[in-house]
């Protein structure tokens, strides 16, 4: 079968973009698979986020490339910007989605297997902790399109860790509990299986969009459109006619029945603990899609930068754009690896007393996973766990500007929630506040230049 290349939205067109990155290592030695999330801590131990490309894993076949997400430098190249501008980018570009545009044939079409010939066996996978159950997907994207019959609703992209069951299943977890969650509900309310995708290796935008937080009557495929600023080139599964990224490395095809379960966990979850809370499903796979030379792309578990940066940009964009309309006085907002998915820092203009109070009110309200939330004033770098913690020893009086929420839903993956899955919230006022005092040193701007000059060296010669 011919096909014809996608135009710069699969995974080979971002390491060709990558070739030359000071932010990319090439691993030329053999490694095991375990090696792989050893190799990603190390580095972040040492204050760097490199993008690992991994020719030799033992067993695996094929080149393994992951920790793409870790770097919001690397994320923002991606989308033409700097850190600063990331959330700016971010939402004007997916505040333009493009539907997706249906080819013929694409990359992902060169082998396809059905039926009895299906040997999940056979995918390369890595075993990422010690701690783990075994070998288990990553980044898989699984795509369902909900039923005619149900108006209202888009298709869906959402994240899902999967192990193998058996050679045609994989057990996996729905715990979001988001739109596939719904929809495998509404599946089951009329008696039927519902109809699936896992898209394994495609462009990171594609990924970034699956991560997005949106309505169920949005479908996560136009806004990649809106990152790529070009429609998607998707093609059709051949059972279900699903459509997926024609450029996309592997893709398994099947069905998820709502009555089926298989034990599935642990595996070492953002917590940074090894989780075993999971829902239990079965995706049996009827089909699988994949390019000769598939490569694997993975998403280093735990709570690994990548991890937590691939889950927390696009949301983390989509809150600071709803703060920003109601609150112009917000000037920053910034969810630290440091804490999971469960701190947020956000810096403000403050007009008047309490409106740190009714910002970081807004934050718990509107982000389930949140349980602490710091607020700083502008002159504070968010991005800087340092700098917040020092706020928070010189603002703060812990009688005064701490309070506390009780009794709010949580997320089902924090080992510390209630067994219901409840939790509680605590917002921090670390701004100076009307009758602070203090005036804050000052390193005169000349000084500065000259020590970054004498720490660079001198300037070579013309």
């Amino acid at each position: 079968m011919t096909v014809t290349e996608p135009d710069g939205q699969d995974l080979r067109a971002f390491l060709r973009a990558q070739e030359g990155a000071d932010d990319v290592l090439t691993v030329r030695e053999e490694i095991e698979g375990e090696d792989v999330a050893a190799l990603v801590a190390e580095l972040a131990a040492r204050g760097r986020h490199d993008m690992l490309v991994c020719p030799r894993v033992e067993g695996l076949g094929t080149t393994l490339v992951t920790n793409v997400f870790a770097s919001r430098e690397r994320l923002a190249r991606l989308l033409g910007t700097d850190p600063a501008g990331l959330h700016r980018a971010y939402q004007a570009a997916s505040a333009r989605p493009r539907e997706p545009r249906v080819v013929a044939h694409g990359p992902v079409q060169e082998v396809v297997t059905e039926g009895p010939a299906v040997d999940l066996t056979a995918l390369p996978m890595i075993r990422h902790f010690a701690s783990d159950r075994g070998p288990y997907l990553t980044s898989g994207v699984i795509t369902a399109e909900a039923p005619p019959d149900a108006p209202d609703r888009a298709g869906n992209l959402s994240y899902h860790r999967s192990m193998v069951h058996s050679r045609t299943e994989l057990a996996t977890s729905l715990h979001s509990r988001g739109h596939l969650w719904q929809l495998l509900r509404l599946a089951e309310e009329r008696g039927r299986v519902l109809p699936v995708a896992m898209v394994i290796g495609a462009h990171p935008l594609f990924l970034l969009a699956a991560a997005a937080r949106v309505g169920p009557g949005d479908d996560e495929r136009a806004l990649a459109g809106g990152l790529f600023g070009a429609p998607l080139d998707v093609v059709e599964t051949p059972r279900h006619g699903i459509r997926v990224p024609a450029g996309a490395e592997l893709v398994l095809e099947g069905v998820i029945d709502p009555a089926r379960r298989a034990d599935e966990g642990p595996f070492g979850e953002f917590s940074g603990y090894s989780s075993d809370r999971s829902t239990h499903n079965v995706l049996t796979v009827q089909s699988v899609l994949r390019r000769r030379d598939a490569l694997l792309l993975d998403v280093v578990g735990g709570n690994s930068a990548e991890h937590l940066t691939l889950a927390r940009l696009p949301r983390e964009a989509e809150t600071a754009a709803q703060l920003g309309r109601r609150f112009p006085e917000v000037t920053a907002l910034h969810y630290p690896t440091s804490g999971t998915h469960f701190h947020a820092y956000v810096a403000l203009r403050q007009a008047r007393p309490g409106q740190a109070r009714q910002v970081m009110l807004a934050l718990l309200g509107w982000d389930p996973y949140l349980k602490t939330v710091v607020a700083v004033d502008e002159d504070v770098d968010v991005r800087r766990d340092a700098d917040v913690l020092w706020a928070v020893a010189t603002h703060l009086q812990p009688h005064r500007d701490v309070f506390l929420v009780d009794g709010l839903p949580g997320s089902p993956l924090d080992p510390s929630s209630t067994p219901d899955g409840t939790t509680s919230r605590m917002a921090l006022d670390a701004t100076r506040g009307p009758g602070f005092h203090g005036v804050r040193i000052r390193v005169d701007p000349h000084r500065a230049h000259t020590a970054r000059r004498l720490l660079d060296g001198p300037a070579p010669c013309g």
